[in-house]
This record gives C-alpha cells, sequence and structure tokens, in this order.
C-alpha cells in the first residue's frame, strides 16, 4: 500500500499533530466527546486556537483523524495493509477490529451515538479499503463481497465490544470467522 501523507510532512507539522492527537485522546479518557471544545485540546496542549486550526477544521475533523492514525497503526503493527487475502489474515483483521473497538469502549469516557457513528464510518472505510486491497487480483468486482465483509467484520467487533462480560477474544474470533469468510473465499 501506498505511505501515509504523514510520512511527508515537516517534522515540525508531525510534533504538532502529534501533541494534538495526545492531547484529544486525553481528554477523551476524561470526558466525552459531545463535551470537548477546542479551547480543552489548544489548553491541554497548550497551544493557541490559530495553530490548531492551521491543522484541523474542528473537532470532529480531529476525531476523524484520530480514528484514522490509531486505526491504521494496529493494521500496521500486523502487516496487515501488505498482504493478501488469506484466512490467517482475515482472522487477523478481524482480531483487530475487535480489539480496537472494545479499547476504545475502555478508554473512552462513555462513547456516545455521536463518536460511536464517526468511528463506524471511519473503520469500516479502512476495512473496505484493506479488503479490496487484498482482493485487487480477482478477476471478477470485488465490491459487494467486501461490502459484506466489511458490515459483517464491524458488527461482529461491535457486538463484542459492547458486551458486558466478554468471551475470550481468541474464541469469539475463531467463532466469527467462518461467517465473514464465507463471504470472500470464492474471490480470493
Amino acid at each position: 500500500m501506498l505511505p501515509s501523507l504523514d510520512e511527508k510532512l515537516d517534522p515540525r507539522v508531525k510534533r504538532t499533530r502529534g501533541l494534538i492527537l495526545q492531547s484529544f485522546e486525553n481528554l477523551l479518557a476524561e470526558k466525552n466527546f459531545e463535551s470537548i471544545s477546542v479551547q480543552d485540546i489548544t489548553d491541554k496542549a497548550q497551544i493557541n486556537r490559530a495553530t490548531f486550526y492551521a491543522h484541523f477544521q474542528d473537532k470532529y475533523t480531529l476525531l476523524d483523524y484520530s480514528i484514522n492514525q490509531m486505526f491504521m497503526q494496529e493494521i500496521d503493527k500486523r502487516t496487515l495493509n501488505i498482504c493478501t487475502y488469506n484466512t490467517d489474515n482475515l482472522r487477523n483483521l478481524i482480531l483487530v477490529v475487535c480489539e480496537f473497538l472494545a479499547r476504545l469502549h475502555t478508554d473512552c469516557v462513555q462513547p456516545h451515538n455521536q463518536f460511536e457513528s464517526f468511528v463506524e464510518t471511519t473503520v469500516k472505510k479502512q476495512v473496505f479499503d484493506l479488503l479490496s486491497y487484498w482482493l485487487r487480483n480477482s478477476k471478477i468486482s470485488t465490491e459487494l463481497p467486501a461490502t459484506v465483509a466489511t458490515s459483517a467484520i464491524y458488527g461482529l467487533a461491535s457486538h463484542y465490544s459492547h458486551r458486558k462480560k466478554r468471551p475470550a477474544l481468541d474464541r469469539f474470533v475463531d467463532e466469527a470467522l467462518p461467517l465473514v469468510a464465507i463471504n470472500l473465499e470464492q474471490f480470493a
């Protein structure tokens, strides 16, 4: 896959974005997204509002960027972004999404519908893009199966992350894997 846009940024820009992101993530652990203001973020990051707005249009843009960055780090850690489709990679992808959503629900104070909607949109787009990349050499269109698999993966991970008493993650992923794989096997 292509390198991220952040890899091409000036080191000072990276440092400032990192400071904003860290401050934002710390605030998410303290209060819900709706009650966080740009002023809260700039105060915590010890930057002025103009600097914030030079990097992000608003807190929603920052949220989208933050989710993208955090999720891509998880994908990169497991090198799923340079793989092709196989059952082991699909299992690891389901595992990543489950872990990511579970961690968000643990680390963030009372995630609300607006926050969860942003998370869902961002994660689903990245999962869809990754599945499309994995299936890029298929002789037939993979848009529909990648869409179905993306929704299944996200739905299963959301179900897992919202459970009060979660089963062992490996066992859950092993049970979920055939439900997702059935949609992709013929396209691999």
